[in-house]
């Protein structure tokens, strides 16, 4: 971090590149006009040298473009300090200068309005010829080898020991899948088990229900069904209201991109004043959303904690 600040205070801004460049031409222009006055004046105008010469001086002093030129590197250096005493670090003075020109800002949704820190709220057992204890062991042994946040509000709530696992793969956006007890089992979303074709009327209008409340749901599957319907619920960071409004304050637009569905997205986005959502992302379509917002925008800032982010982000 002290590296990236050294390299940031090195960075020239646009302001201080044409003052540099106006610089080189003026000073000079400024020179060689006072050393015209010393000069020439006593044969045109008369001056006695010492006049001529004391001319020449004033005109260097009250033409200088020193305090240009200094004022420019100190003014864009404490803005990059006293963002950094806020907490924000700037990469540079182009950085810092563009920001006024942010027309449109795009917020993940877990971790970044929210708190990050889901809770289930609710688990329900479809019935199946698995018992209803070994469906709750499978979910939680999945749970504890993802790091989502949704994921660890499961595997802390469900009581199973972390078991083992084989053929483990995270599916982007979509969940896990993996074998345990013979068994190939997938943890995801509502986009994951429709893409398995496992989502029938019954299981929608569970969906439905938890959605229309604000949940994130999780579904474990075998190849055949459902298993298990896990419903987390995440509460808005107290702060989130009041950064949106002071964007809106500041003719910014917001706009939430979240892998959640339509519903549940919608919901937080409402209740934290967000202005337009796009659910149902994966991460190459957060990224093609940022690209479209930057077509309609211009400049367009992005905030996001997670690696789903990481393309819309660069």
């Amino acid at each position: 971090i002290i590296h990236a600040v050294e390299q940031a205070q090195g960075a020239r801004a646009p302001t201080q590149q044409f003052v540099d460049r106006f610089a080189a031409v003026y000073t000079p222009l400024v020179f060689a006009f006072a050393v015209l006055v010393a000069v020439l004046t006593p044969w045109l105008v008369g001056w006695s040298w010492m006049l001529a010469l004391y001319k020449a001086l004033v005109l260097l002093v009250v033409a200088s473009p020193c305090a240009l030129v200094i004022t420019t590197p100190v003014t864009i250096v404490s803005g990059l300090a006293a963002a950094a005493r806020r907490g924000v670090l700037v990469k540079g003075g182009v950085y810092l200068e563009s920001a006024h020109r942010i027309r449109a800002v795009a917020l993940d949704k877990t971790g970044t309005i929210t708190e990050g820190r889901p809770r289930l709220v609710a688990s329900e057992y479809l019935p199946s010829p698995f018992p209803e204890p070994t469906v709750m062991y499978w979910a939680r042994v999945l749970a504890g080898h993802s790091d989502h946040p949704v994921s660890r509000a499961i595997a802390a709530d469900v009581q199973a020991d972390n078991g083992e696992l084989s053929g483990f793969t995270a599916l982007a956006g979509r969940g896990i899948e993996a074998q345990t007890d013979g068994q190939r089992l997938v943890l995801g979303n509502h986009r994951l088990i429709e893409e398995r074709g496992l989502c029938g009327a019954a299981i929608e209008a569970r969906l439905a229900e938890h959605e229309r409340q604000g949940r994130t749901v999780t579904m474990l599957a075998s190849q055949t069904q459902v298993l298990a319907i896990f419903a987390v619920a995440d509460r808005i960071k107290q702060s989130s209201q009041t950064a949106l409004a002071e964007l809106h304050a500041l003719g910014v637009r917001s706009f939430m991109l979240s892998g959640d569905n339509e519903t549940t997205a919608r919901t937080i986005a409402a209740e934290a004043g967000i202005d337009d959502v796009r659910a149902n992302l994966l991460p190459t379509d957060k990224l093609a959303a940022i690209r479209e917002m930057q077509q309609s925008f211009g400049v367009v800032a992005m905030a996001g904690d997670g690696i789903n982010d990481a393309p819309a982000l660069a």
